[in-house]
Order: structure tokens, then sequence, then C-alpha cells
């Protein structure tokens, strides 16, 4: 089940917030539990038990290294013998195949027979709710949480279904206050709707508009050079448009449930280098590879060419977290190799003003990158580049004009404009001049009003509000037509 379908806004949804607000209290996790539980299973039965089974081993692993107190040489012991287990449970669903198909490939080339291994189905969602799993057995031996006794509570966070299946990647210490004590108000409900609907208008009217676009331009055997540019262009706002908006879905549902969900996307597109990419691109998975394996690795504590050795394998390692391809690898290693060259250049601070050049490489080089993260396979990451960087025909090839609409293109300049748009207003919004003439320009805004006789000022803000809202309402509405006359609408990050 996905947030995108009929069975979920019109059955699922409508039924599990009626009986949330019935359940009361005493029994609303537990009844949030089972929703989620039923959530997962609508996909398959029989992995439920797995998933199951990782809840309750590390509740366990979490009590036992609480048991033997912070940062302790048995807790480091209980520490090493939980994570090893999530690993290789994600190992073994995730990455046997990879392993095998690679191992295959050099006994093969040595005239050798292959192994013969069936298929692994990998679990949905499964990377992320291990992840979640490891940030909590850790944040107990070191401290940062105590371990839970409350299997419900526990059990509720790894489940919880508006984040299980593509994130924002949470930490059981961020939310443990909110299992015991949340507040249902009908200002959070109200937000939570207007972040959903924002999230469904994304998905719907633009990241599956773009996705035809994408996909026929990285299919085409000889793609022009026009034909390259226009699939990366496609694949770029379809990927930032399709996650973020299921981002935005997650949060929305969290405050219907009256919980206060991480954001994950700041406007990513916006920066003006990769290290502030870092900070604005799915920000809970960026922060958890920081605090978990970063750090872990020893940080920048081991002198310079250490610091520059762990950006660079936390970024290999967060590359392959992605999927067991090579193609994810060298899109780890880019994003880890220019980190690493911005940390040595010093370029990676906040910017105070916004630079078109930095803007421009930046956004090159992340786009640059989707290439090989959206490619099936090296050779259509190498096919696309050629094209891209050989500059030998502008002009769209009679293969891709004859399958890419009007409704594609126009979709894909109001993505962009969007970007653009959005990204420099949170810029000026965010700067530190912004935020330092913050208070004293409103409240001289606010003593122009007055004196200007307010109130048409207050009431022209309230307008311009409920015309945003009535104009987002319409759109909802478009999109729900448009779900409903399109088969399929999956998430890309599901594959993750």
């Amino acid at each position: 089940m996905v947030f995108s379908s009929s069975v979920f806004l019109f059955l699922f949804l409508p039924a599990f917030l009626a009986l949330y607000y019935l359940s009361g209290n005493r029994f609303r996790n537990l009844f949030l539990l089972t929703a989620s539980y039923v959530f997962y299973a609508w996909w398959r039965v029989d992995f439920l038990g797995l998933f199951a089974a990782v809840t309750l081993f590390n509740y366990w692993i979490g009590l036992r290294v609480g048991a033997s107190g912070v940062r302790t040489r048995a807790a480091r012991r209980w520490l090493t013998f939980g994570v090893v287990i999530d690993l290789c449970v994600l190992g073994y669903f995730k990455y046997a195949g990879f392993g095998v198909e690679s191992l295959n490939a050099i006994i093969t080339s040595l005239g050798l027979q292959p192994f013969a291994v069936s298929r692994i189905l990998l679990p949905i969602g499964i990377s992320f709710y291990i992840f979640e799993s490891i940030s909590y057995i850790v944040d107990v031996y070191r401290g940062d949480t105590p371990a839970t006794r409350k299997l419900i509570d526990f059990a509720a966070f790894v489940a919880i279904f508006p984040h299980l299946i593509a994130g924002p990647v949470l930490r059981f210490r961020d939310l443990a206050g909110q299992f015991s004590n949340r507040t249902h108000t009908l200002e959070k409900i109200s937000q939570g709707c207007t972040r959903f609907m924002q999230g469904f208008v994304k998905k719907i009217f633009i990241a599956d508009t773009l996705a035809p676009l994408a996909d026929h331009c990285f299919a085409l055997e000889a793609p022009s050079a026009g034909d390259a540019w226009l699939g990366a262009l496609a694949y770029t706002a379809q990927l930032y448009f399709d996650f973020s908006g299921y981002s935005d879905m997650a949060i929305g549902l969290g405050l219907m449930m009256g919980f206060r969900f991480m954001e994950n996307f700041k406007q990513p597109y916006i920066s003006q280098s990769m290290t502030e990419f870092w900070r604005r691109w799915h920000i809970s998975l960026s922060a958890w590879l920081r605090d978990y394996l970063y750090i872990s690795l020893g940080g920048n504590r081991n002198g310079t060419f250490g610091t520059y050795r762990n950006l660079f394998l936390t970024m290999l390692l967060g590359g392959l977290w992605h999927g067991a391809n090579i193609t994810f690898v060298i899109w780890g290693a880019w994003h880890g190799m220019w980190l690493a060259i911005e940390r040595a250049l010093r370029a990676g601070a906040a910017p105070r003003r916004f630079n078109p050049l930095k803007w421009a490489i930046c956004f090159l080089l992340v786009l640059l990158g989707w290439v090989v993260f959206r490619a099936e396979n090296l050779d259509v990451a190498i096919r696309m580049y050629q094209a891209m960087l050989g500059f030998d025909g502008w002009r769209l090839s009679e293969l891709a004009l004859a399958r890419i609409g009007g409704l594609q293109i126009m979709t894909l300049w109001v993505a962009y404009a969007i970007v653009a748009v959005c990204g420099l207003y949170d810029f000026y919004r965010r700067s530190p001049g912004a935020r330092a003439s913050g208070a004293s320009s409103e409240t001289n805004s606010r003593g122009a009003l007055i004196a200007a006789g307010g109130m048409p000022g207050v009431a022209g803000l309230v307008w311009s509000r409920l015309l945003l809202r009535g104009a987002l309402m319409a759109m909802f509405c478009l999109s729900v037509l448009k779900l409903l006359s399109q088969s399929y609408s999956p998430f890309l990050y599901f594959q993750f």
C-alpha cells in the first residue's frame, strides 16, 4: 500500500484516523502499532514476521546494553552483537545477490562454472527500519537515551507507517517523549492535512508527469546531447518532487497523529556547494551517516588525511546503502570526493549571499551524479555521459520527439520555476542579514500597518492565505482525479 493510491486515500486513512481518535490515549500507541503492521502486511504478510523479529531483537539488545551501563565494555559487546546481526539481516536481503553476481563474474572469467542462486526478494523498507534500530541501540550505549521497557512504544516507533517505507529516518530519542505524551489539536490536524496535500500534489502532478519523460530519455539506445540533458534534467526534478513529496506526506500524517517529525528537505537545489547540498537533501539520512558512521570511523579526530578518508568512506557506504549496484557505489564516491575536496578548500561554509556561478557548478555536479544514480547499469550511464559531454547535437532525436508531450515539457518548466522561486525565497529568508533584521523589520512593518490603518493589511494577509489554501485544495482534487486515471504510482525511494 502506498500513500498515492485510492485504497490508502479512501479506505485505510479515513478508517485509521476515525479509530485512532476514538481509541483514547491509553490504547492509541497499541492501535498505531496494529494499523502499521496492517499497512506493512498489505504488501506481503510473510515479511511481517521478519519485521517483528528485528523489532523484538533490538528491543532486547537495548535492554541488555542499558543494563550493562553507558559505554562500558559489556555494553560494547552487546552493542557489537546487535549491530552485527542487524547488518547481517540487511546484508543478506539487500546485498547477497549482488555479492554472488560479482563473484560469478570473476568465476566465469576464469572459465569456471558460476554458482546458481535463487533471486532474493528485498523486504520493503528494510533499510530504514534497520538503520532506525541501529541508531536506537547506539544511542542507548552512548547514554543519549535510556533503554525503554515499553515494548509497544518501541515497536510503534519502528513500525509507524507514515515513515516506514521511505523515511524520514527517525530516532527513538527524538520521539520517545511524544509516544508518552503528545497533543492532538485542530491546528495540528490542519497543518498535517495541508502538508499532506502539498506532498500529494508534488508527487502526482509533477513527479508522475515527469517520470515517462525521464524513463524514455534514459532508455534511448543512441541519445543525442539534447535527449541526454533533457533526461537528466527531468530525472533531477522527478526525484526531488517524488521523494520530498513522500516526506511531506509522511510529516503531514505524523501531525495528524500528534507527532512532529524532522524535516527531510530544505530546498536542496539552491545549494552553492556539495556540503550545503547534503545539509538540505535527505537530511535525516545525512544526519544518520554523520552521527553513526562518520563519527564512528573517527570523524575529524585522526588528522587531515583521516578526515578526508572518513568523508569519502561515509558517502561511499551511503551510496551502497541505496542499493546493491555498482552505479550507487560510484554515485557515493562522486559525492564523497567532492565533499573531501570542499573540506580541503574550506568551501563548504554556509553562504551569506547568492553566487550564481557557485550555484551553477554545484547544480551541475549534482545533476551529473543523478545520471549514474538513475542508470540501470554502467552501460546506460556511460551512454548518457557520452551524449551529454559529446555536444554532438542539441536537437531532440526523432525517437524522443515521438514520445514527448507538451504537458511533460510544460511540467518540467513549472518544476524548475518552483525550485527557483522557493529556493531563493528560502535562501534570503534564512540569510544572516534577514535573520538579524527580522525582528526589527517585523516591528517596523507592523507599526507602518497600524499607522496606515493596519486592518486592511491583516485582512489582505488572511485573504491571501485563504486563496492559497483554496488553490491547494483545487490542485489536490485534480491530483486525486489524475491518480484515479493512472494505473500505478510508486515512489522512487521504495526500491532503497
